[in-house]
């Protein structure tokens, strides 16, 4: 029988539990063994199964059971079976008849299912999941500011520096926890403002991806003053239909975070 401590949450799902042990409760939820809702009990175990897998420790190729996975984290065979399906959903596994759960090679699963990027987080592959996701940003956040610039409605343009400024007053403060969430929702705002629905789709993976950045505790225990000018800049450059300014300005926030991934040594 094994704890079970991995619960993120990811998109809008509100999924947060520590070290949860079957017959106990957290935050006034049931325990695994004494619930029938089962709508949320097979997250921890999935998430388990996926960083062992991208940890090594569930070897790629080889099977393990629903009845293994009972007797290792003392669950039902409902909660195991809604765990399998979860893992097959991303691509974790494949489920093959008379021989069990089989592990994939994570290159081989979702890249951009934000469970999946949960997952490799929470992993001994934090740091080279975030550099990797990082690029991306760099090719997606400043192009969608640009277009955000000129394509946005003025309604929506107008939230975008009240946020920024919101945020530097909570980065100042250090009220980190609303700082965090406000983030999300700006760097969502402007992909959604592009007018591209491909930039707009790419808005959770960037809420997850800012999201376990602090969760793994990669991000400054102090928003850098650089950063918190950088989005008054990029949300005054879109009100203003700059696409070039906002263009910069948002440049010059990833750019942050990518030389601070790099400059630290957590692996």
């Amino acid at each position: 029988m094994e704890n079970v401590c991995f619960v993120w949450q990811v998109g809008l799902d509100v999924t947060l539990v520590n070290s949860v042990k079957p017959g106990k409760t957290v935050e006034g939820k049931a325990s695994m063994t004494e619930t029938n809702d089962t709508e949320h009990m097979h997250i921890p175990v999935a998430n388990q199964l996926a960083v062992d897998i991208i940890d090594g420790k569930w070897a790629i190729g080889t099977a393990t059971t629903l009845e293994d996975m009972q007797s290792r984290f003392d669950i039902s065979r409902t909660v195991a079976r809604e765990a399998s399906r979860h893992l097959e959903a991303a691509g974790a596994i494949t489920i093959r008849r008379r021989v069990g759960l089989v592990a994939q090679d994570p290159k081989s699963w979702q890249a951009l299912n934000p469970q999946v990027i949960a997952w490799k987080l929470h992993s001994s592959q934090r740091k080279q999941e975030l550099l990797a996701l990082t690029e991306l940003r760099l090719s997606i956040e400043p192009a969608a500011a640009r277009y955000a610039a000129v394509r946005a409605s003025l309604e929506d343009k107008a939230k975008l520096p009240v946020m920024a400024l919101q945020m530097k007053q909570l980065g100042e403060q250090g009220n980190l926890a609303e700082f965090h969430k406000l983030d999300i929702e700006f760097h969502r705002q402007v992909l959604r403002c592009s007018g591209n629905e491909l930039f707009a789709a790419f808005a959770d993976t960037v809420a997850t991806v800012l999201r376990g950045r602090v969760e793994i505790n990669m991000y400054p225990q102090q928003p850098a003053p650089e950063a918190l000018r950088a989005h008054v800049a990029v949300g005054e450059a879109i009100l203003n239909g700059d696409a070039d300014g906002a263009y910069e300005a948002m440049r010059e926030i990833v750019d942050e975070v990518d030389e601070a991934l790099r400059g630290n040594p957590l692996s």
